[in-house]
């Protein structure tokens, strides 16, 4: 489906905004790969970036150094762009602890972490999208410089039905299995499927929405989008295509391959550990790498197969990994939001990864491919850009020294000035922000709070609720997606009072 990208908006650009729109829309047609806009708080940079968006006409990538500022910027792009696709993708780890080795304690700490089922799913739909569509807009974390897996083959994978299409329902039920998806006439939901006579119903890893698929014979005969609770018909569109379950599925052609490769490192990883009288570490390696390999060979997928990745996607040693920025066509723009902290984050993600994977290595937790389970170097990264747009109120020398003249927001479209700061003794503090909430609250007006430590951010929010003010508290220990809801809370007047531990480097726009 063809679509533009249709910028929806009650107000027009004005301040400082449409020169700046104009300086950096001429950039780009003069084929200048990096350039930054930098503009103060509340000078509407993202509306900037929203009229460059519909502009250029291009899949966009807007990438944000944290979880909230990601959220925020998705509400707002989703609000501007109703008709497109924008999504959102982030880590979806609820809790992460990473597998590690101490080895002065000998302590072995396994991988231990819970999956956000709807950040998954809001992954999953943000590369159907960009192999679908166009106009697709992806609010992402630094995270997406991690690998994912290959795009070739989670497109290949994928299956699309047409009504009128002789197809087995038999040979489907098989399909549908190879990509992970799993058979479930118990309880329906993501990533499975039923079977009901000449009905298949499946729930897509990227919709909430599921799909129901008629047969008449080995014809199709009618495809319905449901309520996968209700069953009430959603639409009925002529086509549909079904994408993988998980991003590290692979072709069984590719898999055997794969596997081969895997048992050759497997023999001279094991020899070398032999050979130098490391039969302790000789042993970790044999007892995880049989079981992975038994897994993948009877079921295809094994926890921590992309620590294999190297193999499943036919890379060479070294090689970048795939990763969402493989998914963007050729011609995308990047959007680097608060640039002076993103790209800080992006720089510093391969080295740390790289030292504990090293130690695991080395003392035969994995074998030397799991190194390339990584995130982009920052080299890698930066040759990913067609052409880039660094965001920033302090815009850091890497952005100035890598771009022409800046594009400057400083006349704020509401013809705010910057506010007074009064700097005041701690004593009697509490008492006298008390004070100081009551005062803007009697206005209805709202106060932003902030600490040193998250318990104390807790503590105090206790204390002002005890106390009748509406406070709610944030940070990085609030799920992902209830930060949102918080944010949103506030402007609607549910809390009064936020209290969190850097709410004034947030990019928070309230």
């Amino acid at each position: 489906m063809t679509q533009k990208f249709e910028l929806h908006s009650d107000y027009q650009p004005t301040g400082d905004q449409p020169t700046a729109i104009k300086q950096l829309i001429d950039g780009l047609d003069a084929g200048v790969r990096e350039q930054t806009l930098l503009g103060v708080t509340g000078s509407g940079k993202t509306f900037t970036m929203a009229n460059i968006i519909q502009d250029r006409q291009v899949p966009t990538l807007v990438l944000a150094h944290n979880k909230t500022l990601a959220a925020q910027l998705y509400s707002e792009f989703k609000s501007f762009f109703p008709d497109n696709e924008v999504h959102y993708f982030v880590s979806y780890f609820d809790y992460y602890q990473p597998e590690a080795y101490m080895a002065s304690s000998d302590t072995y700490i396994e991988k231990d972490s819970k999956i956000n089922d709807e950040i998954d799913r809001l992954r999953h739909a943000a590369t159907t999208a960009l192999l679908t569509r166009r106009d697709t807009i992806i609010i992402a974390s630094v995270s997406c410089i991690y690998g994912i897996g290959s795009p070739e083959s989670y497109e290949s994978m994928s299956i699309t039905l047409h009504v009128g299409e002789r197809r087995q329902q038999d040979k489907l039920v098989r399909l549908l299995t190879d990509i992970q998806y799993q058979r479930n006439d118990i309880d329906f939901h993501r990533g499975t499927f039923r079977v009901r006579g000449d009905i298949v119903d499946v729930y897509p890893a990227g919709s909430d929405a599921a799909y129901r698929i008629e047969f008449f014979g080995d014809q199709v005969e009618r495809l319905t989008r449901i309520d996968p609770l209700t069953g009430e018909i959603l639409a009925e569109p002529e086509e549909v295509s079904i994408f993988p379950s998980s991003h590290y599925v692979t072709p069984k052609e590719k898999l055997a391959i794969a596997i081969e490769k895997i048992k050759e490192e497997f023999a001279e990883r094991l020899e070398f550990f032999e050979k130098h009288d490391k039969l302790l570490e000789a042993q970790r390696l044999s007892q995880r790498t049989k079981y992975d390999i038994e897994m993948l060979e009877e079921t295809g997928f094994v926890k921590g197969i992309e620590n294999y990745s190297r193999y499943l996607t036919n890379r060479e040693p070294g090689e970048q990994p795939a990763t969402l920025m493989d998914y963007f066509s050729d011609d995308f723009l990047l959007l680097v939001d608060e640039s002076h902290m993103t790209l800080p984050q992006v720089r510093g993600m391969y080295n740390g990864d790289r030292a504990r994977k090293e130690v695991l290595v080395e003392y035969g937790f994995r074998m030397p491919s799991a190194l390339d389970n990584r995130p982009l170097t920052f080299a890698e990264f930066d040759r990913h850009i067609n052409q880039a747009i660094y965001v920033s109120a302090t815009p850091g020398d890497y952005e100035l020294a890598h771009s022409p003249e800046p594009a400057q927001q400083v006349i704020r479209p509401t013809g705010l000035i910057d506010p007074v700061i009064e700097i005041r003794p701690t004593t009697g503090q509490i008492d006298d922000l008390v004070a100081e909430i009551r005062d803007r609250t009697s206005k209805n007006q709202r106060v932003l709070v902030t600490t040193l430590t998250k318990r104390m951010a807790e503590d105090l929010s206790t204390y002002l609720q005890e106390i009748n003010i509406k406070t709610a508290y944030i940070h990085s220990e609030v799920d992902t997606l209830e930060r949102g809801d918080i944010l949103k809370d506030l402007r609607m007047g549910v809390y009064d009072v936020l209290v969190g531990i850097n709410l004034l480097r947030e990019g928070l726009d309230l």
